[in-house]
Formats: structure tokens, C-alpha cells, sequence
């Protein structure tokens, strides 16, 4: 997008750099923006992807800006925190847009993006969730280190919103708040002690009594919790899809990519705990979590979890445990007769793919 062509849709805006596992993010949240955009026909909007590699977003029809290495690094200065790109991306949309929504890749649409612009009005910032008040938990590494020197200076106290900035929405008027949210990020990023969540944090600061906020965990999921089983879904969804990612099948598959999580029925579940008592106490919770893995989920996306469930099992195990299993150890428990009779035909998979894993 050359600066100063002026757009008049509203923009849809992914940042996306580094890992595999972010553009395979990136690609199924535009295609779950792209799948219920039917739902408000007539309805239209771009999306701007700015990325340090083209080729994931060849088969969509997003306009890719191409971003090397010089401008992320300064998009990050002073101090090289990466967060600081997302404000800086918004900004320079903005400059040519009447509105504009960025969007984080571990995300996915319930409902059609369009939706999101509907909420962004002069004076609001969209953000995906707001928070608790800065007060809640004063244990807290921001609250320890910056609720003094904000309070002195009146910009913010116990009572101000946290936000979640897996979303930032807003109109072109309002893209200042950014300009001041960069500038809070430069101040207070020393004082930081490395908080994660700095830039969400000074975001909320500079809309406090400013602006209006409004959410959207309604419209879209942001699966920062539980990130493993949701991206194991997202890629068995890319593993069919990848090469013609808006036919209808592909397009009518979104829908089975949904925000839950793939657990066994109630009943299945008292069955496990029966089964378990065959075995050691300290291994039942172990064969309970594996068994989350081997049921027969009617969801094809679901099934695509069980890797997951197993890893999990194997990292609580290690975790109850004073310290990891050695894979003598967890040959001697996958040998039991309790535990191969439970796992039945998935006995084998799962054995080989956790001992593989405790000998790493």
C-alpha cells in the first residue's frame, strides 16, 4: 500500500514474522475472516498483511507488504521490544484509512469481521477483552513497578481497565491514542522489569478516561490459552486445505475449527477413572489424560488434538513428579496390562511418541 493512497474500506491488519507456526496462524484467521464475511453480504473490507515472507498468503486475497528485517528492527527501538511493532504497523495504516483493526494470528472468526468494525466509533478503542482493574492483583510485575510513578503523574490508578490487545481497533481521528501509547512504551520500558505485556499495558494507559473501550471475545476466539490444541487443529485444517484454501469444502470446514476443547463425554470420563484404578496411583492421572487423546471425537479437527492430549500427559506426569520420567521409567508403565488394555489399538502410537519425547 503506497503511503498516501487513501483507502476508504475498512482494513483488516496482520503482522506476521518469524516462525512457520505464525503464518499457518495467520493463513486459517484470514480464511475464518474470508468464511463469515457471508454473513453480511454486500458487505466488503481489505486486508493488509505485512510479513517478512510473501509466499504463505499467495493463494488469498490479502495485499502483502513485504517487511525486512531494517524496518522491523526499528520499528522495535529504542530497546528492541518487539510488541512496539504492532502500534507502529496501525499507525502507518491509519495514516491512509478511516479505520483499521489489527488483529493477533492466534485467532479465528465466529462471526463476520465486519462485525468488529461495527464496534470501532469515534472515541472507542476496540480492544479483544477487557480486563481486571489495575488494582486486582497488586503481586503483579507492572503493578509493583509502575503504579507509583503512573499514579503521581495522574495517568492511571487502582480503577483503570487492563485490556487484551489480541485486537486493536480504531478511526482514523483517534490513531493518536498510538502516538501516545509508543511514547509510554519508550518511557516505561526500562522500568518494566521485562513484562511481557508491557505494550497492552501502556495501550490501556493512554485510552484510560480518554476513550471509550469495547470488546469482541464474541466475534473471534484468541486461543492464547491452551495454544497447542488449538494450533494442532488450525494445522490438520491447513494439512487438507493449504492448496485451495477457499473452495466451499475448505471454506465450510472453518466452521469445525471451533473454540472448544476436544473432551470426552461425562460418562467416558468415569470410564477412564474406572479403568485407572488398575493401575499405581501415581500413573492414573497419566492414563486419564492419554485416554483424552485416544477417544473417537466425531470432529475431524478434534481428533487432530491427540498428540497434544499425550504431550500434555506426559508434561503433568513429569510435573507431579519430583523430576522428569527417564523412558526405562515409562516403558515399565506403558508395559502394564491396565494401561495396554485401556489404550487398546493407540497402545503402540502413544508409547513410541512419549518415549521419544523423555529422551530428548
Amino acid at each position: 500500500m503506497p503511503h498516501g493512497h487513501t483507502l476508504s474500506r475498512p482494513q483488516l491488519v496482520y503482522l506476521v514474522f518469524g516462525a512457520p507456526t505464525y503464518h499457518q496462524e495467520a493463513q486459517f484467521s484470514i480464511v475464518s475472516a474470508l468464511a463469515n464475511l457471508r454473513k453480511t453480504p454486500g458487505e466488503a473490507l481489505d486486508i493488509q498483511v505485512y510479513s517478512d515472507n510473501p509466499e504463505p498468503y499467495q493463494n488469498l486475497p490479502v495485499s502483502v507488504h513485504t517487511l525486512d528485517a531494517a524496518t522491523r528492527e526499528a520499528w522495535n527501538q529504542p530497546y528492541g521490544y518487539h510488541f512496539r511493532s504492532k502500534h507502529m504497523v496501525l499507525r502507518q495504516v491509519l495514516a491512509d484509512a478511516p479505520v483499521a483493526a489489527l488483529i493477533d494470528t492466534d485467532t479465528f472468526f465466529h462471526q463476520s469481521p465486519i462485525e468488529l468494525f461495527r464496534r470501532i466509533k469515534p472515541g472507542t478503542l476496540l480492544c479483544n477483552a477487557i480486563g481486571a482493574n489495575f488494582g486486582s492483583n497488586p503481586k503483579c510485575r507492572l503493578y509493583q513497578s509502575l503504579a507509583a510513578l503512573l499514579e503521581s503523574r495522574g495517568l492511571a490508578d487502582r480503577q483503570m481497565p487492563q485490556l487484551n490487545s489480541g485486537v486493536i481497533g480504531l478511526m482514523q481521528e483517534d490513531a493518536s491514542l498510538l502516538d501516545h501509547s509508543i511514547a509510554l512504551m519508550d518511557e516505561y520500558y526500562p522500568h518494566a522489569n521485562g513484562a511481557y505485556t508491557l505494550e497492552e499495558f501502556c495501550l490501556a494507559v493512554a485510552a484510560y478516561r480518554r476513550m471509550q473501550l469495547n470488546q469482541c471475545t464474541d466475534l473471534l476466539h484468541h486461543y492464547w490459552s491452551r495454544k497447542q490444541l488449538f494450533r494442532a487443529k488450525v494445522q490438520a485444517w491447513l494439512a487438507k486445505h493449504q492448496h485451495a484454501p477457499l473452495s466451499c469444502q475448505a471454506l465450510q470446514d472453518v466452521a469445525l475449527v471451533n473454540a472448544q476443547l476436544p473432551k470426552p463425554p461425562a460418562l467416558h470420563r468415569l470410564g477412564y477413572k474406572a479403568l485407572s484404578l488398575t493401575l499405581p496411583s501415581d500413573q492414573r492421572q497419566f492414563l486419564r489424560e492419554l485416554m483424552y487423546g485416544c477417544y473417537e471425537y466425531p470432529n475431524e479437527f478434534d481428533r487432530a488434538c491427540a498428540p497434544v492430549w499425550w504431550a500434555k500427559a506426559l508434561e503433568n506426569a513429569n510435573a507431579r513428579h519430583s523430576r522428569p520420567l527417564c523412558h526405562e521409567q515409562l516403558h515399565q508403565w506403558f508395559e502394564r496390562p491396565g494401561m495396554r488394555l485401556s489404550l487398546g489399538n493407540k497402545h503402540s502410537r502413544v508409547r513410541d511418541m512419549l518415549i521419544k519425547r523423555s529422551q530428548r
